[in-house]
Parts: C-alpha cells; sequence; structure tokens
C-alpha cells in the first residue's frame, strides 16, 4: 500500500502542477556525440538488415534457384530472426541496459557474416542434397542468416531502453528510433537493389557489410567503452575483415579455376563467361546462377546448342515466309542473330541490360543489326502496336521462363502482335511423363484457349517446343534447303521432334491465369531435379 506522505503527488493538486515536465523525463547521462553515433547505428543496421535479407537469396541462388520457394525461406528466416531478436533483446536490456553487449552483438553478427562468405556453398550444396528443395532453401537460409539477422534486431529494444529514462518517454524515443531504423531499412533497400547487385559480385557486397558492422561496434569501444575491452573488439573486428576477405578471396580463385573470362552481377542472377579447351577446340559457356544457357565456338562464331537452331527452324515449319521477328529474350544474341542473317527484321526485348554487352563481346552478337529493347517482354507486347510474322519465347530467369509470361493473358497479348497465319514459338523446360506433366498439359491447355493451332514438339533428350498460331489446322512442314544447313545431329533432333508429336492429357493440367498459375509449386519436383543436375555437373567441371 501506498505511504500517501511518500507520494509524488498530493491529492489536492494536479498532476501539471504537482510534477514538473523536467521530472516527468529526467535526463539520460547520454552525451550528444553518443545520442547522436546511437541514431546512427539505428540507421545503419536497420539498413543491413535489409541488405542482408536480399543479399541472402542472391547469394543462395546460384544453387537453389530463383523461385518463390527460395524468397518464402529467406523471408520466413528474416522474420522468425526479428522475432527471436526482439524478444531475446529485451529480456537482454532488461537485466542490463549495457551498450557494450549491442556492440558486442553486432561484432558477433559481422563474424558470422564473415563465416558465410566461406561456408556459403557447402551449405547451399547441402541443401541441393536434400529430397526437397524447398525444405533445403529453409535450412540453407537459417543456417546462414538467422544469427546475424536475431544479433542485428537487438539494436531496437537496446536503445528504446537506453534512451529511455521515464515511462512519459516511451513513445517519443521508440517512435523516433523506429522512423530513423525503417529509413535506414529503406536507404539500404535501394541501396542492394538498384547499386550493390548491379555493380558488385555477392561476395564483396558481403564483404563490405561486414566490415561496416566491424567497423561501427569497434567506433563504439574505442570513444565510449572501456579501455580493457577495446583490445578484444579488435580483435574480433579484424578477425572478421580477415575472414570476409578470405571468403571473396576463395570466391575469386574458384571462378578462375572455373575458365571464368567474364563476370557481370545483376538483378537477374549472376552473369558469367566460361572457356574451356578440348581436343583443340574451345568451348565458349554462357551461365547464369551456374545453370548453362548457351554454348558457342568462337573461332567459327557458331552456336553447339541445339535448340538454337531448332526455334528457327520450327518458326519456318509453320509460317515459311518470315519478314518481322520478336524475340522475347535475347539470350546472348545467337537465336535474333540467325533470323537476321536469313533476312528477317528481328526486335529483341530484353530485360537484364547486363546480358548486351556479354552478348555483343564473346558471342557474335550485332546490336546493329537487331533492335534491342530494354525491358519486360509482357510490357512490350502490352505497348506493341506492330505485327509480326513470328514471335519466338526464349525467357529464362534460372531454370524456368518466368511465370507472367506463361498465363492467358500474357498470351492474349502475344497473340495481338501476331499476324494472322504468324506463329509463337516456345522454348521451355517440361515433363511429358505421367504424373509430372502438370506444367507440360497446362501450358498445352493456356496456349488452346488462345490460339487456334497448338503442337507440342519433343526432341528425343527431353527438349520441348511449343507452336501456336492464331490460324486454325496450321500443319507443320520442312521448307526447302533448311535441313542442309544443320549437322546431322541437329538434323535428327528435329525431323523426330516434327513427327513425333506426344499427347496430352488435359485431365493433368489447367488454364493458366495471372490469378491462378501454381506452376511453381506443381512443377517443383522437375525444376529441382533439372537444376541439381545442371549445377552438379557445372561444379564438377
Amino acid at each position: 500500500m501506498l505511504n500517501p506522505s511518500r507520494s509524488c503527488l498530493d491529492p489536492k493538486t494536479s498532476l501539471k502542477t504537482a510534477v514538473p515536465p523536467s521530472q516527468l523525463v529526467p535526463k539520460t547521462g547520454l552525451s550528444p556525440s553518443l545520442r547522436r553515433f546511437l541514431f546512427l547505428t539505428a540507421a545503419i543496421n536497420g539498413a543491413v538488415i535489409m541488405i542482408v535479407e536480399i543479399l541472402g537469396a542472391k547469394l543462395l541462388s546460384p544453387y537453389v534457384g530463383t523461385s518463390h520457394f527460395v524468397w518464402t525461406a529467406q523471408i520466413a528466416v528474416t522474420l522468425i530472426a526479428l522475432a527471436f531478436g526482439y524478444w531475446g533483446g529485451g529480456i537482454w536490456v532488461h537485466r542490463s541496459a549495457d551498450l557494450r553487449k549491442l556492440y558486442g552483438a553486432v561484432l558477433g553478427a559481422a563474424l558470422w557474416l564473415a563465416l558465410c562468405l566461406v561456408i556459403c556453398e557447402p551449405v547451399a550444396n547441402f541443401a541441393l542434397s536434400l529430397p526437397s528443395l524447398a525444405v533445403g532453401t529453409l535450412i540453407a537460409s537459417a543456417v546462414l542468416f538467422f544469427v546475424p539477422l536475431a544479433l542485428l534486431a537487438t539494436t531496437g529494444p537496446f536503445l528504446v531502453q537506453v534512451f529511455t529514462a521515464s515511462i512519459a518517454a516511451v513513445g517519443s524515443n521508440m517512435g523516433r528510433l523506429s522512423a530513423i531504423s525503417t529509413l535506414g531499412s529503406f536507404a539500404g533497400t535501394i541501396l542492394i537493389g538498384y547499386v550493390l547487385v548491379p555493380l558488385l559480385p555477392n561476395s564483396k557486397t558481403l564483404l563490405a557489410v561486414v566490415l561496416i558492422l566491424a567497423f561501427e561496434a569497434v567506433t563504439y569501444f574505442v570513444f565510449w567503452g572501456k579501455r580493457r575491452q577495446l583490445p578484444v573488439a579488435l580483435i574480433l573486428g579484424g578477425l572478421s575483415g580477415a575472414i570476409g576477405l578470405a571468403g571473396v578471396g576463395q570466391d575469386l580463385r574458384r571462378r578462375v579455376a572455373f575458365g571464368e573470362i567474364a563476370f557481370a552481377n545483376s538483378n537477374f542472377g549472376q552473369l558469367q563467361v566460361i572457356d574451356r579447351h578440348q581436343n583443340g577446340m574451345t568451348l565458349r559457356m554462357y551461365l547464369n546462377d551456374y545453370l548453362m544457357q548457351n554454348s558457342y565456338e568462337p573461332t567459327r562464331g557458331i552456336s553447339l546448342s541445339a535448340f538454337t537452331y531448332l526455334l528457327p527452324g520450327f518458326a519456318r515449319s509453320y509460317q515459311p515466309v518470315i519478314e518481322e521477328v520478336l524475340c522475347l529474350g535475347l539470350g546472348v544474341g545467337i537465336v535474333p542473330m540467325q533470323f537476321a542473317r536469313e533476312g528477317a527484321r528481328v526486335d529483341a526485348v530484353e530485360i537484364n541490360p547486363a546480358v548486351i554487352p556479354l552478348a555483343t563481346k564473346y558471342f557474335g552478337f550485332n546490336p546493329a543489326a537487331v533492335h534491342v529493347y530494354e525491358g519486360d517482354a509482357r510490357q512490350y507486347v502490352r505497348r506493341c502496336t506492330k505485327q509480326y510474322d513470328c514471335v519466338v519465347l526464349d525467357a529464362f530467369l534460372g531454370d524456368s521462363t518466368p511465370v507472367h509470361l506463361m498465363s492467358q493473358e500474357a498470351f492474349r497479348a502475344v497473340r495481338k502482335v501476331l499476324k494472322p497465319e504468324g506463329v509463337l514459338v516456345i522454348n521451355t523446360f517440361a515433363k511429358t511423363e505421367a504424373g509430372q506433366d502438370f506444367f507440360a498439359n497446362s501450358l498445352y491447355q493456356t496456349l488452346q484457349s488462345v490460339f487456334g493451332t497448338v503442337a507440342l514438339h519433343r526432341t528425343e533428350d527431353g527438349k520441348c517446343f511449343y507452336a501456336a498460331s492464331p490460324a486454325p489446322g496450321r500443319k507443320p512442314s520442312i521448307p526447302p534447303g533448311l535441313l542442309a544447313r544443320y549437322v546431322p545431329m541437329i538434323r535428327q533432333e528435329y525431323e523426330w521432334a516434327l513427327t513425333n508429336v506426344p499427347s496430352m492429357d488435359p485431365r493433368h493440367g489447367i488454364v493458366l491465369t495471372d490469378d491462378f498459375n501454381p506452376v511453381e509449386y506443381h512443377d517443383a519436383a522437375n525444376r529441382e531435379t533439372t537444376r541439381r543436375r545442371i549445377v552438379a555437373n557445372a561444379l564438377r567441371h
């Protein structure tokens, strides 16, 4: 029971007259310089949390892909780590509001992120070895990023407690710190999305994050910590930087040993050009997140990938006279250049501008021969007023075509830019075996809902090409002189696929729409198998 004589309030007086404002919000004892540094800490750590969340998915994508499973895992781990950090940080600071604990946590986060540079590949390979890649990705993300994100999340509870000396100040301090941290997160998101990913390798970006966190923590111990703890902080900060540098060096050595002659990071994956020398011939490969997208012999200037011949071949099987071509997806420019050499006027839409200089320098692409439009393919066809004899859809993000290009609405937009007798040809990965054919059947049904003629041509080794035309009843035929252009292996694939058309079962698929397009879920097992095989083959060499 309260003793009235000890109470700060006289029952005959009001709160305003009994307790002066100076007593409601007493001073915290923080110097102006330390206050400014703590606000800077809130901004930096807020930025780093967002950078790590986005960068984590980018670091894992060369191994596990960029499907919604990957982003779901990364976002889920980030959220649970933040929740754990907020909760644990609150308990921790309640026991003792000692800022040395906070900056020790920042050093711990820096050290753990530095280790991520060294262990990312084995952890990601472990994820690939698990039966479910979705589960493996969740585990890999948790192993790599849960601890540093949780440690950084303790910043909020710590700073609110340190800044607040009275309950009356909780709201204002919480609001101010939340705003500063959120602005930092905004800046970090913009920085990673528009500056760091396009300009720096992911390993160097993570190293920069490690050094920033280490510098932040060491700065606190230099100016405001106790002297006996400064050597430990310097050692841990230096160790974080050393491990991070070792991780970047390991990544660089691996890429050199891989035969890399060109590298570009981008918002759409890690791009590499690899040269291999065998039997007196140079084999040049273009890889996106370790998945080979095309192969080329630079000495003779020819493609070594069958699809670059089959796409124009199937197009001319349905439309012998092709004067105007639209390529949705540039690749490294081999297919557009093939149409251009045959006399067609070619427009190409490419969403990733980082591809164009690689295609020009290493794969014989001539920007003067093809009109290249940088942007999303779907946006282009929606705004396009031209009509084409042929549209080639050869757009891939990692191991699959982006789902927003595989819907009924997307194909209606494509049909609008096709001439009445024109043809759409699609290159994609699809399985036609029972139990694995959801995507193959769904894409077939979706095309049927828009076009008059639809056919699936599948080669003996499993390459799938869809052909669709607004005109009903179109039948493919071999154009004169076409077979003479092909080497025997390509000729055999083309002839076999043209005559052996797999049957489709409408019960095994649906019409894909913008509102409901569950392809990534239903086709996940097939894509996991493809990714494991291709990545394992790439890393083995």
